[in-house]
């Protein structure tokens, strides 16, 4: 493959959207539990939600897949949506709200770059909630390229942001 086009530096992903077998579950998740705000919705089988007021980080949709059980996780698709917090503080709050709730997570992790949680949403779709750490403390190997890792978070120092 050449190597000639080189996609433009400033470029992000805007959004993703999502097969979910039970929109009003799926909308508990994600606007009661993680606190997006509902955009629009589209009747009862489709709904865009966001943060801040973003036309929409999430589109939810029954189009497909309404009653639908979860795909597998051993088979190919998304692995998982992340969703990058501000703060250290914001993800220590976010992981205060779903240990008070009582939610699964399902593993948590320092990469060096980034702090993350990780749990799945109602429809077992993966979700990774994180923060990036100040890039002038990104880790880097002897040749200059990033570092980066899977060591446990410790989530007991994370919840010291909210103290």
């Amino acid at each position: 493959m050449s190597n000639k086009y080189q996609i433009p530096a400033k470029t992000r992903i805007g959004h993703v959207h999502l097969k979910v077998s039970d929109l009003e579950r799926s909308l508990e998740f994600y606007c009661g539990l993680l606190g997006f705000e509902i955009v629009t919705r589209y009747g009862t089988e489709a709904a865009f939600i966001s943060a801040g007021g973003y036309h929409h980080h999430i589109g939810l949709n029954t189009w497909f897949s309404k009653g639908s059980p979860p795909s597998n996780s051993r088979s190919t698709g998304l692995f998982h949506t992340a969703i990058l917090y501000p703060e250290r503080k914001d993800l220590a709050t976010i992981l205060k709200r779903l240990l008070e709730a009582e939610y699964r997570l399902t593993g948590a992790s320092d990469h060096g770059v980034s702090e993350a949680i990780y749990l799945d949403d109602p429809d077992k779709n993966g979700v990774e909630l994180y923060w990036d750490k100040p890039k002038d403390q990104w880790p880097h190997k002897p040749d200059g390229t990033l570092e980066m890792y899977t060591y446990r978070l410790d989530l007991d120092d994370l919840l010291k942001e909210l103290v």
